[in-house]
C-alpha cells in the first residue's frame, strides 16, 4: 500500500522543486528581500547630500546586493548592516554596474571609498578598517557629491539619525531666513563678446 503512494508523492515533489526559488540569493532569479528604503544624511564639506537607501541587513541581502541590476538612480543607495564592526571585504560578482563603496566606522565616519569599483569582478575590495556599514551608490557619485573619508553619515544604524535631523532642519531654516540679492527676480544679460 505504500509503495503505491510513493511514485504520485515523489512525481509531486519534482514539480514542485521545478518551480520552487533558487535558495542561493546571488541566482538571478532568487527573491530577496531588503529593508527600507531609508533616508540617509552625509554630512561633506559641501554641505548635507540626502540620498535613500535599501538596507541590507540579512545574509542573503548582504550577498546579493545589487547584483544583476542594471542602474542605481543617482540618490539612491544600498547601505549594508553587518551588524557587528568587523573587517570586511566586497566583490562586484554579478554586478552589472559601475559602484562607489562607501565603508563606515560604527560612529557614522566615513573609514575609506574606493571610486568605480568594476562591474563583474572577483577581486576582493577590502575595507581596511573594522566597519559596521558599507553604503553603496552609482559609480563617480561620491565624487560628483563631494563625499570624502571622514564625512559622517546619519542614519539610525551609527546612532546619528536624530543629529542629522536637527541639522536639516536647522540648514532650512537658514535658507529661508537668507536676504534675497539686489538683483533677485531680475534677468541676468550678458556680456556680449
Amino acid at each position: 500500500m505504500i509503495a503505491a503512494f510513493a511514485a504520485p508523492l515523489a512525481a509531486l515533489a519534482f514539480i514542485g522543486c521545478a518551480h520552487a526559488q533558487p535558495s542561493d540569493p546571488t541566482h538571478p532569479d532568487a527573491v530577496v528581500q531588503y529593508g527600507g528604503p531609508d533616508p540617509i544624511i552625509i554630512e561633506t564639506a559641501e554641505g548635507p547630500v540626502e540620498l535613500v537607501a535599501e538596507i541590507a541587513d540579512t545574509e542573503a541581502s548582504r550577498q546579493r546586493g545589487l547584483m544583476h541590476r542594471e542602474s542605481i538612480g543617482p540618490n539612491e543607495a544600498m547601505l549594508f548592516d553587518f551588524e557587528v564592526e568587523q573587517p570586511v571585504a566586497i566583490w562586484m560578482a554579478n554586478t552589472l554596474i559601475p559602484l562607489d563603496i562607501l565603508y563606515v566606522r560604527a560612529d557614522g565616519t566615513i573609514a575609506k571609498i574606493i571610486a568605480h569599483a568594476q562591474p563583474l569582478s572577483r577581486r576582493s575590495l577590502p575595507s581596511d578598517f573594522p566597519v559596521l556599514g558599507v553604503i553603496e551608490i552609482a559609480g563617480g557619485r561620491a565624487g560628483e557629491l563631494g563625499i570624502a573619508p571622514g564625512d559622517l553619515v546619519r542614519h539610525a544604524l551609527f546612532g546619528t539619525w536624530e543629529a542629522g535631523e536637527a541639522s536639516l532642519e536647522e540648514a532650512d531654516e537658514t535658507d529661508a531666513d537668507d536676504e534675497p540679492g539686489e538683483d533677485a527676480g531680475e534677468p541676468v544679460e550678458e556680456a556680449a563678446e
